[in-house]
């Protein structure tokens, strides 16, 4: 699925295949703070399809968790942020909700045999291969979340699966030999990189602030919070290896490898240990957070700290988004410990001096500068019929050789967009880079059955990816997105 989506940015169609559901973690996550909406805990509505806080937070937990077992146990929220995950899950829930919405017009239903079979087939409720009623109890409980609420989750799954499976068209005849003749051509070129460094990109500070006056307001500090902390460290807990123990084995399906298998207690030990440690620490943390709230204890350090600084969990920064000055949030977990927070002051946005911006207008500034003169110079290139200074061997989609100065990739992008083309001459970007190339020659090549096979493959995934794109896009201009939370 992280695969599909990081492909597929712009059209996230995708759905929380509870296949999966070995990567869920534990905890629940927030964003924006509360409008007003149909239900108390729906966060958008998409037509008639509402998006549910609990829904968000099991899709961004989900997600959360597969990201990480692909950075190796390295990804956090700072990455999190960098990525933009909030967008992406929300995209996608209003993806799903797009074909929920067509579903309810083709009357697509799931009935409660159909649901009841599905989540008794999840190797995760399972115990020797049979389903365990106490195991799924279990992993409501501790996730915190109702039976009806996950299993609605499930039903939306399967309803758009049922919807794709009616949707879906393999290529025909007449596809194949076009995509086919596509694969068969070879071009011969002769062809000219350029790139930054052959631009001259020095800026003096009139040509900066020239350009810093007229976006002005794209250049801002960031909001800022004044906090006042009283932090509960659990590292000196006392923990018996049986307690760990214990603590594993009813919630073990929350502790998974890269491949998605429950890891044993051994291997999941550290992990288990922080979760523990933070479940037996709540007390020690909710006696600190009523000391503190009744002015028998000073707050350990005070802070101030830019809006979503990870310093703090997203769930965190919801709730001090939301309160007033002088509020103070009950403890929450950051880390191995708990975090009570007194919000003294919020400090709003303001326009950057051009001296604090200076380096940021620099770098933007740098980009649009060097695109502009690079795009000038390949035009000179196209319209004087310069020499362009490489030349390349017959090269096609099937053997794209490489094309010095361009890496692989650069080289199979270059190619993907030349063979889409119907230009004898011109230019392509790759990664910043300008390509001016004209062809020389070309040629049709023969076929052979490994090629038509991978070709019937390929252009039923083109297609299907196609077809998708543009559902989802004409889905879109049908149904409303109505938003009844901030920062999603």
């Amino acid at each position: 699925m992280i695969a599909w989506m990081q492909k597929h940015n712009k059209y996230l169609v995708v759905t929380i295949w509870i296949a999966t559901i070995a990567f869920i973690g534990a905890g629940f996550v927030g964003w924006g703070s509360y409008q007003y909406g149909k239900k108390a805990e729906s966060i958008a509505e998409v037509g008639d399809v509402e998006i549910s806080q609990s829904k968000f937070d099991f899709t961004y937990r989900n997600l959360y968790r597969q990201y990480n077992d692909l950075f190796k146990g390295q990804f956090d929220e700072a990455k999190a942020k960098e990525i933009g995950l909030v967008k992406k899950v929300f995209d996608s829930l209003v993806i799903q909700a797009y074909l929920l919405n067509l579903a309810d017009e083709y009357g697509i239903v799931v009935s409660e045999r159909e649901l009841a079979d599905y989540i008794a087939s999840l190797p995760a409720f399972q115990n020797g291969g049979e389903f365990s009623r106490e195991i799924y109890e279990a992993y409501l409980e501790n996730n915190a979340m109702k039976a009806k609420n996950f299993e609605a989750i499930l039903r939306d799954d399967i309803r758009i699966s049922k919807l794709m499976n009616l949707l879906s068209m393999d290529a025909v005849g007449y596809e194949v030999k076009v995509v086919a003749s596509a694969l068969s051509v070879s071009d011969k070129l002769d062809y000219t990189v350029l790139d930054a460094s052959d631009i001259d990109g020095n800026l003096s500070d009139g040509e900066l602030e020239s350009y810093w006056k007229k976006h002005k307001s794209e250049y801002m500090t960031a909001k800022k919070y004044r906090l006042s902390l009283v932090e509960t460290d659990l590292s000196d807990m006392n923990v018996s290896e049986g307690e760990l123990k214990k603590f594993y084995d009813k919630n073990s399906y929350n502790y998974t490898d890269a491949d998605g298998k429950v890891m044993d207690f051994a291997s999941a030990r550290s992990l288990v240990e922080k979760d523990y440690r933070i479940k037996k620490g709540k007390k020690r943390a909710l006696l600190d957070y009523i000391a503190f709230k009744k002015g028998k204890k000073s707050a350990d350090r005070s802070v101030e700290l830019s809006e979503n600084d990870d310093t703090f969990t997203p769930a965190l920064w919801k709730e001090i988004e939301s309160a007033e000055k002088g509020d103070i949030i009950k403890p929450r977990p950051v880390g191995l410990k708990y975090v009570t927070v007194r919000l003294e002051e919020v400090l709003q946005p303001k326009e950057m001096s051009f001296e604090e911006a200076k380096e940021r207008v620099r770098r933007a500034y740098e980009k649009v500068l060097v695109a502009k003169r690079l795009d000038e110079k390949a035009r000179e290139y196209l319209e004087s019929d310069k020499e362009l200074d490489k030349k390349s061997d017959f090269i096609s989609l099937r053997d794209p050789r490489p094309l010095p100065p361009l890496s692989e990739k650069e080289t199979l992008q270059f190619l993907q967009k030349l063979f889409t083309s119907n230009k004898q001459k011109g230019m392509i970007t790759v990664s910043g880079k300008r390509i001016v190339y004209r062809i020389v020659d070309q040629k049709i090549g023969g076929s052979d059955d490994n090629l038509s096979m991978l070709v019937e493959k390929s252009t039923s995934r083109i297609k299907k990816g196609e077809f998708e794109e543009r559902l989802i896009k004409e889905l879109s201009s049908k149904y409303t997105v109505k938003k009844f939370v901030k920062g999603i």
